[in-house]
């Protein structure tokens, strides 16, 4: 891969992994208001426990993401970005184009979703 097409990745995973941040910080922090109020009645303790619960999904939905980003964010500095990680054949470039922080090609990735292949952790 060229280094403008790596410069261009490079940059639109650097805006997502802070915008992210973001998102973790600031889902923490509702998540630690939502209880606040100690004078709530068992339908309004109810709600808010359905509301942490889902800022809790949110937030570890959003932290996934989070670590998947850094991960390609690394591979980019070590040279290995845009490979498979499984088969080494190069990822294509829309499946990129759409998934930057992917780390599978789509060969792969299917065997992966279908149980045939089993996760590594690079």
């Amino acid at each position: 891969m060229d280094k403008k097409k790596l410069d261009y990745f490079k940059k639109r995973l650097e805006s997502r992994q802070v915008e992210l941040r973001r998102m973790v910080t600031r889902t923490e922090q509702d998540g630690r208001t939502v209880d606040e109020d100690s004078a709530q009645d068992i339908a309004d303790r109810a709600a808010s426990s359905y509301t942490k619960e889902f800022l809790f999904h949110q937030s570890n939905n959003d932290r996934q993401l989070l670590q998947m980003v850094e991960v390609a964010l690394e591979r980019l500095r070590e040279g290995a970005f845009g490979e498979c990680i499984s088969c080494g054949k190069e990822i294509n470039a829309k499946r990129l184009e759409a998934v930057p922080w992917t780390r599978h090609c789509i060969e792969c990735q299917e065997k992966l979703e279908q149980g045939i292949l089993e996760e590594t952790s690079h």
